[in-house]
């Protein structure tokens, strides 16, 4: 079988999505499935023979991405479509109708992954613009892009839900995009606790609250700054560690700053996924999540995977991993009770302990093979309904015909 998936946004740039692409891909080749990728050219990925590139301009305020001549991606697309099974798009701009043109084209069956809530995120970046307005207009896309395709696939059931209420009247199907948790199962935890502060400068025993992730307005980091302040009255030298880099990043550090902690909180920008992140999540006490419209929450798995415990709100994507409350504190979504919480992990070793192999225990229940393999399923499944449809409808005019 072969799937063509088409994007604009991949792997060097570091996201949610772009990592849910890759993960994909390396994982459906164990199931027979061979895929092609179209996504914009960076300067700096490696060259993939499975892989189309299409150069672009950066994005004005948003210098990491790329914008792609939108006939030039319908071209490409049309162009690899032509032996495709399924065609699989990843983002609602060009590459949505770029990949409907070449389905247009070719007539296989086209599905897409709702991976970005954008009812939530769109005012963050227009605030000029009415927040009503920004939400019915998100709303009002999504369910006409939806509505064209063989079906949508989304990663949590609060995601599912929510496309239900836009009025989307075509399948909607729960695929989580699984972690590849060995990566972040480090051998020697100790060894690489010592050697990753080392490098940061920061002492073995003082406590870390990590956040790993994009540093943009919708992860909601301004809150975790704020809780460290309450977390502090109890735990005066948590230090919060931010991984990561965005269009926030001049905001976060003069909040900061503004709250007085200019030695209790690190930027140390974005970590070689293979290299670095795993001796990072290592390093940690445990993780902090605060974004309140993740569609999933790829960062929690990935903390879980390294025996990190979570201290995180329950909220859109998040409630499918968080419900059962193991592995993490869950606290009310108030920043008191959120600093309450990351001070009660601080000083309590045999709680983290317990709460960190939960969270492994739970890490391993949303590996990268088991959910690959559900995704695998869905596209054949999605492909045979094709073919009964497309048969069906060649008798219909047959039997019109004579």
């Amino acid at each position: 079988m072969k799937v063509l998936m088409v994007t604009d946004v991949a792997l060097p740039r570091v996201n949610g999505v772009s990592t849910a692409i890759a993960t994909y891909r390396n994982g459906l080749g164990t199931h027979g499935i061979k895929t092609r990728l179209i996504a914009p050219r960076y300067g700096n990925e490696p060259c993939e023979s499975d892989t189309t590139r299409l150069s672009g301009w950066r994005v004005p305020f948003d210098p990491e991405d790329r914008l792609v001549l939108p006939a030039r991606l319908r071209r490409a697309a049309i162009d690899a479509a032509r032996d495709a099974d399924l065609i699989h798009i990843h983002t609602p701009f060009a590459a949505h109708y770029a990949g409907l043109a070449a389905a247009r084209r070719f007539n296989p069956p086209v599905v897409a992954t709702y991976h970005t809530l954008f009812e939530e995120y769109l005012h963050l970046y227009a605030s000029a613009l009415p927040e009503r307005a920004m939400r019915a207009s998100a709303r009002t896309v999504s369910r006409a892009q939806c509505n064209t395709l063989s079906a949508s696939i989304v990663p949590s059931q609060a995601m599912a839900q929510r496309l239900r209420e836009y009025g989307i009247r075509t399948p909607i199907h729960v695929v989580p995009t699984g972690v590849p948790v060995e990566q972040f199962a480090v051998v020697d935890r100790a060894e690489c606790r010592a050697r990753f502060r080392a490098c940061h400068d920061i002492p073995l025993e003082r406590p870390v609250a990590l956040f790993v992730g994009r540093a943009a307005h919708e992860k909601n980091i301004e809150y975790l700054i704020e809780a460290l302040g309450y977390a502090h009255a109890s735990a005066p030298d948590l230090l919060l560690l931010i991984a990561g880099d965005g269009p926030a990043i001049s905001h976060l550090q003069r909040q900061a700053q503004r709250f007085g902690h200019a030695d209790s909180i690190r930027f140390i920008g974005y970590l070689d996924r293979a290299a670095q992140l795993p001796e990072c999540y290592a390093a940690a006490d445990f993780f902090v999540f605060a974004s309140r419209t993740e569609t999933q929450g790829l960062v929690l798995i990935e903390a879980m995977a390294s025996g990190l415990p979570v201290v995180a709100l329950a909220a859109m994507g998040t409630c499918d991993l968080l419900e059962s409350r193991r592995g993490a504190l869950v606290p009310a979504d108030d920043v008191e009770a959120f600093g309450a919480a990351m001070a009660h992990l601080a000083n309590h070793d045999k709680q983290r302990h317990r709460l960190g192999n939960e969270a492994r225990l739970l890490a391993a229940e949303w590996s990268d093979r088991a959910l690959t393999a559900r995704l695998a399923a869905l596209y054949r499944h999605i492909l045979a309904e094709h073919r009964m449809t497309v048969r069906a409808l060649t008798a219909a005019g047959d039997a019109g015909c004579a």
